[in-house]
């Protein structure tokens, strides 16, 4: 609640936050539902937009909790959740038609086609992926509203497609539960030889794109979107006036600002993919923490002190960190050049050495302590209004309160004619003015009245409190008119087949063993490969995932990574990234004529049972879909080529902490990691027979490919 007071009281014109279940930041606070009402109320009075997170993969179980807590919102007038899962967005803009949605950038929208498809299923924003460019955003023809993140923490990967942390432990990135993975250091190996070691190579700067206003402000933009969920208020308060001020064109200093705001946090900036970063500008990885502002150097260290030379202020209370060793503290005494204690110093100053410091390193400061102190002075807003005054002789006074979209009027008394002490328009005025603590501010007086009139003061100040209060009210309770209704779903099964044998290759022996194996589809990523048993129709193309023109790529038989509109003369199977996860997504992608479904990685044994028992208790057919029993899982992919790999090889290995190797290869466009262990599902689907199963093969050979697929048979 302080973070949405500093946001809204620093400029913002919308904010979203989280509600305690199905937002994709687990592990922030969150706002219980009363909270939440009171939220909304605040930010209406200030004519500010609330957007609830709603954009974690739900569950079939989750369901029901997911529409009431959807519902509950829209009775209580929120202007728009934001939503990653495509059963839900679907069965939501049916459920709900005055419900404004949002597709999340969870929901990985980095092409017109996926752009065109939220358009026609009713969406009215979507957030684009970070790893789009300016040019690519503004040349997205789809009339529907744009957003971006112009600042905050990047994800490497492209959003909804991260695995890594899931695949690691239990907690999955598409619940709202990310472990933070590429935040962690890494080693690099190839050919069995390490060439990087114990570095942050998938740790990314910080995003800033101040210096790019022009730019941002000339595209056709809808939103600008600062991440500040897992941030402190006072940065909340600060980045928010930070870009207000960009934007209304009243920033005084940018350099004096832009050194506050390393104090608060920085991890280095970068302009990101949406200015088309390299990466050495994309990547930090020497550290994934604060580090802070330069602000001197150690020239002198003893066992008990540290000698610094400034070139930036120090004040007591201020936090330091030294770069090279990582040691930092909170300067409780602060020493002149005579050991005198000071409360700042800007050219040659001591400070304990409480951390053991042994050589000489920079210096800078991680914590401000009178800008913090200055920050949680949280600023007044206010909302200009205007009134209008009627006060004639014989008629009753009308006084007017208008806003920017409302209108509310007042009556008082009959006018009368003064004796000894007439009302001059400036009185009026004056006391009508007197608006104290509330919201608003008097923007326009306009008043028709005669000469020599008497109105009583109280008078005024009674009505002007009344008008003032109903406009609070008014604005307060901004209405969402609620609409709720049924949704008809249709009980035909366009794409009724025998369950089968399935397989992912990425070389020609693969794809050759799994012919001979005699399996019902095989996945080539090669469209090389393809072309060549293209007439074979076991053999599909995998389009390349995140690709900013999928429909372009397609060919007649086609295992597809994003939500796009399928061309009903080809062939489709929906690839796991497309986080099918419950038994709607299942059904919509179905009408949209993908005939084959794979389930979602993340979802256990008992799940994936489960979906196929409730589709069938459903809609009265069972799921065209498809399991992954064995493979390697794609944990990431990530956009260029981060760690300067060789094009299509497959020798190098990300290697963790723990000595887990991650083999990692890059495309031509993409860098994309796999998980360091094979992913096996027991039989209890295979031998039900309720599903296709399938393999992903990446580095076995023939003979391993024989054996592996001989156990299913």
């Amino acid at each position: 609640m302080e973070s949405l007071h500093q946001a809204i009281f620093n400029g913002a014109d919308a904010i979203y936050l989280g509600s305690k279940s199905f937002g994709a930041r687990k592990f922030a606070k969150n706002f219980d539902n009363e909270e939440i009402v009171e939220a909304i109320k605040l930010a209406h009075l200030y004519g500010v937009k609330i957007y609830v997170t709603m954009n974690t993969l739900v569950k079939d179980n989750e369901v029901e909790q997911f529409l009431e807590q959807v519902e509950f919102l829209h009775k209580n007038n929120v202007d728009a959740i934001l939503i990653q899962d495509f059963g839900m967005l679907c069965l939501v803009r049916q459920k709900y038609p005055n419900l404004e949605v949002h597709a999340s950038t969870q929901a990985n929208t980095s092409s017109k086609d996926t752009a065109k498809l939220f358009y026609n299923l009713g969406v009215k924003r979507v957030v684009f992926s970070r790893e789009m460019s300016l040019e690519e955003i503004n040349s997205i023809d789809v009339p529907i509203e744009k957003e971006v993140f112009i600042h905050g923490a990047l994800c490497i990967s492209y959003s909804g497609c991260c695995l890594m942390s899931s695949m690691l432990g239990t907690r999955s990135g598409n619940r709202g539960e990310c472990a933070g993975s590429c935040r962690l250091p890494y080693s690099l190996e190839r050919n069995n030889k390490i060439i990087e070691s114990n570095k942050y190579l998938l740790s990314t700067k910080e995003l800033n794109s101040s210096i790019k206003m022009k730019e941002l402000l000339a595209s056709d933009i809808t939103s600008f979107k600062i991440e500040g969920r897992m941030k402190s208020p006072e940065y909340v308060g600060f980045i928010t006036r930070y870009y207000r001020n960009l934007i209304d064109n009243n920033m005084k200093n940018l350099d004096e600002e832009t050194n506050k705001l390393k104090t608060i946090f920085n991890r280095e900036f970068t302009c990101g993919n949406l200015f088309n970063a390299s990466p050495s500008e994309l990547m930090n990885s020497k550290t994934p923490n604060h580090i802070g502002l330069e602000i001197g150097k150690v020239i002198e260290i003893t066992p008990t002190k540290i000698k610094i030379k400034l070139d930036k202020p120090l004040n007591q209370q201020d936090g330091i960190r030294f770069l090279k060793s990582g040691k930092g503290f909170i300067v409780n005494f602060l020493y002149d050049t005579k050991d005198n204690l000071i409360n700042s110093a800007d050219d040659i100053c001591y400070v304990d050495n409480k951390v053991n410091l042994t050589e000489l390193d920079v210096v800078c400061k991680t914590q401000d302590y009178k800008l913090m102190n200055s920050l949680s002075i949280i600023p007044e807003r206010k909302i200009a209004i205007s009134f209008e005054v009627t006060a004639k002789i014989g008629q009753p006074l009308v006084i007017t309160i208008k806003d920017e979209e409302n209108t509310i009027t007042a009556y008082g008394n009959e006018v009368q004619k003064s004796i000894s002490s007439p009302v001059s328009s400036d009185r009026i005025k004056e006391q009508l003015e007197k608006l104290g603590n509330t919201p608003f501010k008097l923007h326009n007086f306009n008043i028709a009245n005669d000469e020599e009139i008497f109105i009583s003061i109280k008078e005024l100040n009674e009505l002007r409190r009344n008008l003032v209060e109903r406009l609070i009210e008014k604005r307060s309770n901004k209405k969402v008119e609620f609409k709720k209704q049924e949704v008809n779903f249709d009980y035909n099964n366009n794409h009724n087949e025998e369950y089968g044998i399935t397989a992912q290759v990425y070389n020609e022996e693969q794809l050759k063993t799994c012919l001979d194996l005699n399996l019902k589809r095989i996945y080539v990523e090669s469209l090389e490969l393809y072309n060549k048993y293209s007439s074979n129709k076991k053999i599909y193309y995998k389009l390349p995932r995140c690709s900013r023109k999928p429909s372009e790529l397609e060919q007649s038989q086609n295992l597809i990574s994003d939500y796009y509109i399928p061309n009903t003369e080809n062939d489709y199977v929906a690839d796991y990234p497309m986080n099918i996860a419950n038994i709607y997504t299942l059904y919509f992608l179905e009408k949209l004529n993908i005939s084959v479904k794979t389930l979602s990685v993340e979802l256990t044994d008992y799940e994936i049972n489960n979906i196929i028992l409730k589709y069938y208790e459903t809609f009265k057919y069972n799921p065209n879909i498809e399991v992954v029993v064995y493979g390697r899982v794609e944990n990431m992919i990530i956009k260029g080529n981060i760690l300067s790999l060789n094009e299509n090889e497959y020798d190098t290995y990300l290697i963790d902490f723990k000595e887990r190797k991650f083999p990692v290869y890059y495309d031509g466009v993409n860098t994309h990691i796999l998980n360091y262990e094979t992913k096996i599902i027991d039989d209890n689907i295979i031998s039900t027979r309720k599903a296709n199963i399938r393999f992903n093969f990446f580095d076995e050979s023939a003979t391993e490919i024989i054996n592996i697929v001989n156990q299913y048979l």
